[in-house]
């Protein structure tokens, strides 16, 4: 609209907001973009909603079934059901996104990929909008993403029976103070994220961690003191913890590099449909058998090696990310 048209209605409005002047009650009225864009956020995000609860009322009802069930063939059959519901709640949520947004996606990596395997992911996190690329990545081309979850949260309300149903790995964990006071409970964290992820063993799994443990901030760098340019510095524990847990079952590492070029977007965004640009380059690492044989929370020399080689990747993923950005996402 030109400053003439605007004139004409009163006011000079500037070029970011968008007038209505065709009939004389919104005379004056000037509706800026924002609220188009919220509008638009919340269409989507109540689009998101009646989704998940469409998928996971099934889900729900499944899982009380299973939690019932003593028999394992049965249980077996309700689990797989379950697994479909998820990836079609997984696949509507992404088309959900397809058609507010217009995102280049550049994908690398998915050749073969096969949803028969069982697969380790670990991934920089910089956004909540990560999950959902993911998701949408590899969403019917390896198994269902499954996180490592706290004990604590099987109790969280509605939620926690959908992950307990969905088979994510429950993990105990005990901190350096309390097996100081209580030496006897050493050791059995892990054991009973080992017995949790037996099931594993029955149906091919794809289980993924955020190796930094949060979301990347120049704040957050800059407090941890990181070597890095775009990456915090790994934490090593929860990696150990997946390998040496599930290590001899998984046939590859994927080591995925997440960009987005230009600027980083936040949830609301994506609601918003301002997820413009994202680069995916999945890059597939042997699980050696050093990896989850050793003992990493009594060996210092393991320990020491595992750092070492966590480091490295992360090294090499910095670089990546780096190249990536001089080069606006198209590099190759």
């Amino acid at each position: 609209m030109t400053a003439a048209t605007s004139r004409r209605c009163g006011r000079v409005v500037d070029p970011g907001f968008r007038l209505q002047c065709r009939h004389t009650r919104f005379r004056n009225v000037a509706l800026p973009a924002r609220f188009f864009r919220n509008l638009q956020g919340l269409v989507t995000f109540t689009a998101c909603t009646v989704n998940t609860i469409v998928w996971f009322v099934p889900i729900i009802v499944f899982g009380l079934l299973k939690l019932v069930l003593p028999v394992g063939g049965a249980r077996s059959i309700l689990t797989s059901w379950i697994m479909l519901f998820g990836t079609a709640w997984v696949g509507c949520n992404s088309f959900i996104f397809s058609v507010g947004n217009t995102t280049t996606w550049d994908v690398r990596g998915l050749e073969s990929l096969r949803p028969d395997r069982w697969y380790l992911v670990f991934a920089n996190h910089q956004t909540w909008v990560d999950i959902v690329a993911l998701q949408t990545v590899f969403n019917r081309r390896i198994p269902f993403l499954k996180f490592f979850i706290k004990q604590e949260l099987v109790w969280f309300p509605f939620l926690g029976l959908a992950w307990w149903a969905m088979d994510m790995p429950f993990m105990k964990r005990y901190s350096k103070s309390y097996i100081a006071t209580h030496p006897e409970e050493k050791g059995k964290d892990l054991e009973a994220t080992r017995r949790a992820c037996t099931k594993f063993r029955d149906a091919p799994t794809t289980v993924i961690n955020f190796v930094e443990g949060t979301r990347f901030t120049e704040e957050k760098r800059a407090n941890r003191g990181s070597p890095y340019r775009y990456l915090l510095t790994p934490r090593a524990g929860g990696v150990a913890l997946a390998l040496s847990t599930m290590g001899e079952m998984f046939n590859a590492i994927l080591d995925v590099t997440i960009v987005y070029p230009g600027r980083t977007p936040a949830f609301w965004d994506m609601m918003c449909g301002d997820f413009r640009h994202v680069v995916i380059d999945i890059r597939q690492r042997p699980v050696d058998a050093w990896l989850y044989e050793g003992d990493y929370e009594s060996d210092r020399e393991f320990r020491k090696r595992f750092h070492q080689w966590l480091s490295d990747l992360w090294a090499e993923k910095d670089r990546r990310i780096g190249e990536e950005l001089e080069a606006g996402g198209t590099g190759a």
